[in-house]
C-alpha cells in the first residue's frame, strides 16, 4: 500500500514543494538563455508591428487581405530602409578613387581659400593643415599616418556596425510583417499577460493601449522628426556638393535619433560653405543649416505626447534615459517604462486618467 501524504516526514514534504520549483526555475533560466540573443530582434519586431498597425488596419478595412497587407508593408519598409543605405554606399564608393589618388600623390588637392582663416576658433588650424596637404600630400600622410590609420579603422568599424544594424532591422521588418498578419492573437496574448500582472482584464487592455500609443508617439516624435531633420540637412549637403553627402545625411539622422545636436554635422558643412562659396551663398547655406538643426525643437512638441495621457516631458525623459541605458532600442523601452510607471503612479494616488478613453479609442 502506497504511503499517504500525511505519513511523510517534514523533509519529504519540503522536497515535494522545493523540487518542482527548482525544476521550474531551471526551465525558465534555460528559456531565457536561449532567447537572450534574440531579445533585440524581438523588441524591434514588436516596435515595428505596433508602429505600423494603424496602416495595416486601414488597408484591411478597405478590403485588402491581412496577409497581403502585411507583405506590402514589409516590402515597403525594406525598400525604405535599404534605399538610403544603398545611396550612401554608392556616394561613399564614388569618392574612393579620388581619395586614393590624393593619398598616393597622383592628384593634387587645391590650395585652401584665404578666407578660411577668418572662421572663428578652427579657421587658422584648418587652413594650415589644408595648405600642408595641398603642398605635399605624401608628406602630409607620412606625418599624420597614425591619426589617419586610426580614423580609417574607426570609419570601417562604424560602417560594419551600420551594415549589421541595417540587416538586423530588415530581419525585424520581416518578423513584424508576420506579426501583423496574426495581430489578433499577438494582441490577445499581450492583454492576457498584462491582465495577470495587473489583476484585471480592463487594466490589461488599458496598459496595452498605453504601451502601443507610447511606442507610436516616440516613433513619430523622435524617429519621424529625425528623418525630417536629416532630409533637410541632406538637401543642403547635396546642393552644396559636400563629398559623402549621403553618409553625412545618415549620420545626421542617427544623431537626431539618439538626441544629439546635429551641429556636429552641420558645423563642418558651414565651414565648407565659407571656404568654397561666395560670402552671400555661404550665409544662405548657414541659415539653411541653422533652420535644419533647430527644426526638431519645433516639431517634437507637436509629435511627442499628442493624444496621450502621459505628459511630453515624461516621454522625453524616458527617451533620453533609455538611449543612455540601453542604446537605440532604449528610445522605446525608456519611454514605455516611464509611461506605464506614470499611469501606475496616478492609479496608486487615486487619480483618474483623463486621457484613458482617447488612448483606448485610438488603439482600437
Amino acid at each position: 500500500m502506497a504511503e499517504s501524504s500525511t505519513d511523510k516526514t517534514p523533509v519529504g514534504k519540503l522536497v515535494e514543494v522545493v523540487l518542482p520549483l527548482l525544476v521550474l526555475g531551471l526551465l525558465i533560466a534555460l528559456c531565457i538563455q536561449l532567447l537572450i540573443p534574440f531579445v533585440g530582434l524581438l523588441l524591434w519586431t514588436i516596435i515595428l508591428a505596433v508602429c505600423f498597425f494603424p496602416l495595416h488596419h486601414k488597408l484591411t478595412s478597405r478590403g485588402m487581405r491581412g496577409r497581403n497587407s502585411a507583405i506590402l508593408i514589409g516590402l515597403g519598409l525594406s525598400v525604405l530602409i535599404l534605399a538610403p543605405v544603398a545611396i550612401a554606399a554608392l556616394s561613399a564608393a564614388s569618392n574612393v578613387p579620388d581619395i586614393a589618388g590624393l593619398l598616393s600623390g597622383e592628384e593634387h588637392l587645391r590650395a585652401p581659400p584665404d578666407r578660411l582663416q577668418d572662421v572663428p576658433l578652427v579657421g587658422a588650424k584648418l587652413h594650415a593643415a589644408w595648405a600642408k596637404a595641398s603642398a605635399d600630400m605624401p608628406a602630409f600622410v607620412r606625418e599624420f599616418g597614425p591619426q589617419l590609420a586610426a580614423f580609417t579603422r574607426w570609419m570601417l568599424g562604424l560602417a560594419g556596425g551600420m551594415l549589421g544594424a541595417v540587416l538586423a532591422l530588415v530581419a525585424a521588418v520581416i518578423f513584424a510583417a508576420i506579426m501583423l498578419a496574426y495581430w489578433q492573437g499577438a494582441r490577445e496574448t499581450a492583454v492576457v499577460l498584462l491582465s495577470r500582472v495587473s489583476g484585471g482584464r480592463e487594466r490589461g487592455e488599458h496598459y496595452v493601449s498605453v504601451i502601443g500609443a507610447t511606442i507610436r508617439s516616440v516613433a513619430n516624435g523622435v524617429i519621424g522628426v529625425a528623418f525630417v531633420q536629416a532630409l533637410l540637412c541632406g538637401i543642403g549637403f547635396f546642393v552644396l556638393g559636400i563629398p559623402g553627402a549621403g553618409v553625412l545625411s545618415l549620420l545626421a539622422m542617427a544623431l537626431g535619433v539618439v538626441q544629439v545636436p546635429v551641429v556636429i554635422v552641420t558645423l563642418p558643412a558651414i565651414v565648407y560653405a565659407f571656404s568654397t562659396q561666395s560670402t552671400t551663398a555661404a550665409i544662405l547655406y548657414t541659415v539653411w543649416f541653422i533652420i535644419s538643426g533647430l527644426s526638431d525643437a519645433a516639431l517634437k512638441p507637436l509629435m511627442i505626447g499628442h493624444g496621450l495621457e502621459v505628459p511630453m516631458p515624461v516621454i522625453l525623459l524616458g527617451v533620453i534615459g533609455g538611449v543612455m541605458a540601453y542604446g537605440l532600442v532604449g528610445l522605446f523601452i525608456g519611454a514605455v517604462m516611464l509611461a506605464v510607471g506614470y499611469v501606475l503612479l496616478l492609479e496608486w494616488l487615486g487619480s483618474k486618467s483623463a486621457g484613458a478613453a482617447p488612448v483606448l479609442q485610438a488603439a482600437e
